[in-house]
């Protein structure tokens, strides 16, 4: 299989599973594209966006006016990352994604006040490669590090209001080989935990607190751990014009314990006590022209759910491709499908809330040019 084959069938393969990982366990969402490393040229450039829309509805709630109803609402992932080529043995590139997030929106009040809940990650990255000669192929070692940027907002019954921002940094490590005559890599990447000690402000209704103002605000602080994880990438040419990829990825969300939010006006907290989450996917590319490739793949995600919460299990089957213009750019695309099953909470009682079996549907749209 030629290289060029390789990078077209590639390209494919990474938008399916740009819109696989969009409804993986935990918070997750998007991932940093780091493999534009690999992609051959001095000065490379790729973006896109994803779209996903999860729809699951409760079979029952504390309140009787949210079973039947939707809370989860559709979220957009956008990715950017440019690379520029040092030397003949170094690249180096920057990255932006969202790689957590979440999102509620409830036709009533929870059991806990809550009518809207919604944060998100923005992570600026940086991150090197260095290659190595090595026997029939390449290898790689692998560095960076990155800002993240937490952006939280809360509604409650009663015109409560609160916001908080956090920032913290970590770092990824990684190793590859690749053959490029047969379209083989291997890469194992680790990417580092952050923790959050938020700042911001809970606004009050002034007639909550019985005085003849509109609203008065308090100071906040919020606290919590967001996971590191450990992801290996496989595949390798199988005919020609074909290709077959994987990837097995843990999280260690069981560091998502809970958020706890403190301010002089009173503190929530909100519980997770996640176990730790897996992740694996399996699928094929192949060339149809010289400009034109396309990928299926199936993920499977454990779900990360110990019965304090309903983040449960998901299957995806998600088609990708690649279109290579007049231009020299490549026009890339993907579609993902979900099957969310049943689950429930069963540590709060009568206040136990569950969910029919649901679907999350992810559209993502992207472009990539070289020098």
């Amino acid at each position: 299989m030629q290289p060029m084959i390789f990078k077209t069938l590639l390209l494919g393969a990474l938008f399916a599973g740009a819109a696989t990982n969009a409804q993986a366990g935990g918070f997750a969402r998007g991932t940093a594209d780091t493999e534009i490393l690999f992609e051959e040229g001095n000065f490379n450039m790729r973006s896109g966006v994803t779209f996903v829309r999860p729809s699951q509805k409760y079979s029952k709630n504390a309140n009787p006016d949210l079973v039947g109803t939707d809370p989860y609402e559709t979220y957009v992932i956008p990715s950017f990352a440019v690379k520029l080529k040092l030397t003949d043995m170094v690249s180096c590139a920057g990255t932006y994604t969202q790689p957590y997030g979440g999102s509620k929106k409830y036709a009533a009040p929870t059991y806990d006040g809550k009518l809207a809940e919604k944060f998100h990650i923005d992570e600026f990255g940086a991150t090197c490669a260095v290659k190595f000669n090595a026997g029939k192929g390449n290898f790689y070692l692998i560095g960076g590090g990155f800002v993240e940027q937490l952006d939280y907002e809360r509604q409650d019954f009663g015109g409560l209001n609160l916001t908080l921002g956090g920032q913290d940094i970590g770092y990824r490590l990684g190793v590859a080989y690749d053959i490029p005559d047969i379209a083989f890599r291997a890469e194992l990447k680790y990417r580092s935990a952050t923790s959050y000690g938020a700042d911001g402000t809970l606004t009050v209704p002034g007639e909550l607190l019985g005085l003849p103002v509109p609203s008065l605000d308090f100071p906040a602080k919020g606290s919590g751990n967001l996971p590191q994880n450990i992801e290996f990438d496989l595949q390798s040419g199988i005919a020609p014009g074909w290709l077959a990829f994987s990837s097995v990825q843990w999280t260690d969300w069981s560091v998502t314990k809970s958020l706890i939010v403190t301010s002089d006006a009173g503190g929530t907290t909100d519980q997770y006590n996640w176990r730790d989450g897996w992740t694996i996917t399996g699928g094929i590319a192949h060339e149809f022209t010289k400009d034109l490739a396309g990928s299926v793949s199936v993920t499977w995600d454990q779900g990360v759910a110990t019965g304090w919460d309903t983040t449960g299990e998901s299957w995806t089957l998600a088609l990708g491709g690649s279109w290579k213009d007049k231009i020299g750019g490549e026009l890339r695309g993907g579609v993902g499908i979900s099957y969310l099953p049943a689950v429930e909470e069963n540590k709060y009682g009568p206040f136990n809330a569950a969910f029919d079996a649901g679907y999350a549907v992810a559209f993502n749209l992207g472009y990539a040019v070289k020098w």
